[in-house]
């Protein structure tokens, strides 16, 4: 009999979630942050989809019928717009969790002309609005705000989790400005793979050289990689980034040819990552490691051998071998820096 019951409190709660669907891989980490146990969300796009080229199936949008929300990224993104908007009937809603955050512009990925010839260029819309953690965070109180209005009974749940996951998207954007903070101003030069990181050179000051477009498909002409390669090396750009969704035979010709050493591989769309914070230590962690000065790494190898033979010196009143290794690291620390000097 408690079996029973225990069975009938399950399918209880289980019919009073919200239904949900979320059709972008960093969409489906933020309402489990935000709903919790009470919702019951479908992640359609898999933590492995891409979302540039993810067109969902007839019978995948047909099991999506009982959703009551669909959070997708917007600003452009989703092809399949128009399909599912003809599917999706009231009262379901379809929220476009971007639409109202701020936006800005990126490469024409349209154009296959000469921009010497005389055209009106329609700026795109940059769909990549989560490189900014500002922009997550609005995008927080998007999906606290539809959840709160589907399930009214347990809006104070979803903004007591909105605001803990707020906070700890700022905790987030402090570790970022310190660990960028590292970089010097003059290195704060962002080359990737594609142009999907200016939301986050904008928040943080980098410049970014985006090899290809918006969209991946749009990869630049002869002129433009001459163009791109002379900017590249005047600037003294020091790391290209591939992505680990795509990574060019391009950037391989670039980096031969610039001399400019191969980064990282950072995550541009959140494919492969278990969250949203994951994505962007491993993306921040990655860009320092790229373009941090080397002198500062072997400052940093030297400062923390120093204290080392101080306090073993203490201990052993700087044995012979101590000085031996100390040497060593001088002379690996001499090299480093000389090799930074001929870099710059």
């Amino acid at each position: 009999m408690k079996t029973f019951w225990l069975f009938l409190l399950s399918a209880s709660a289980a019919f009073s979630q919200v239904k949900t669907c979320t059709l972008h891989p960093l969409l489906n980490d933020l309402l489990q942050q935000i709903g919790g146990d009470k919702i019951q969300n479908l992640d359609l796009i898999g933590e492995t989809g891409d979302p540039h080229h993810f067109e969902p199936t007839a019978d995948q949008l047909r099991s999506t019928t009982d959703r009551q929300l669909y959070f997708l990224s917007g600003k452009g993104m989703e092809s399949y717009l128009p399909s599912l908007r003809n599917l999706v009937k009231a009262p379901a809603r379809i929220i476009e969790v971007g639409q109202s955050l701020p936006s800005i512009t990126g490469t024409c990925s349209t154009c296959e002309h000469d921009h010497e010839e005389e055209h009106e260029h329609e700026e795109e819309i940059d769909p990549h609005w989560w490189h900014s953690i500002e922009n997550f965070r609005r995008a927080a109180r998007v999906v606290e705000k539809e959840l709160a209005t589907a399930d009214v009974p347990n809006a104070a749940y979803y903004q007591k989790r909105a605001d803990a996951y707020i906070a700890k998207l700022e905790e987030l954007d402090r570790w970022v400005r310190k660990e960028i903070a590292s970089v010097p101003k003059a290195r704060r030069q962002l080359a990737t793979a594609h142009d999907a990181f200016a939301y986050f050179c904008k928040d943080y000051g980098f410049t970014s050289y985006p090899v290809q477009g918006i969209n991946r498909e749009q990869l630049p002409d002869a002129k433009k990689l001459a163009a791109l390669i002379s900017e590249l090396k005047e600037n003294k750009v020091a790391a290209i980034f591939p992505e680990k969704e795509s990574n060019p035979k391009i950037l391989a010709s670039i980096t031969k040819d610039t001399g400019i050493q191969l980064g990282d591989a950072l995550s541009a769309d959140g494919t492969n990552v278990k969250s949203y914070e994951q994505m962007i230590r491993q993306n921040v962690t990655a860009i320092v490691r790229g373009l941090k000065p080397w002198c500062s790494r072997c400052f940093s190898s030297f400062d923390a051998l120093i204290s080392w033979q101080i306090i073993h010196g203490l201990a052993s009143s700087w044995h012979p071998i101590s000085h031996v290794t100390f040497a060593v690291h001088f002379l690996v620390f001499r090299i480093c820096a000389a090799s930074h000097r001929a870099r710059t």
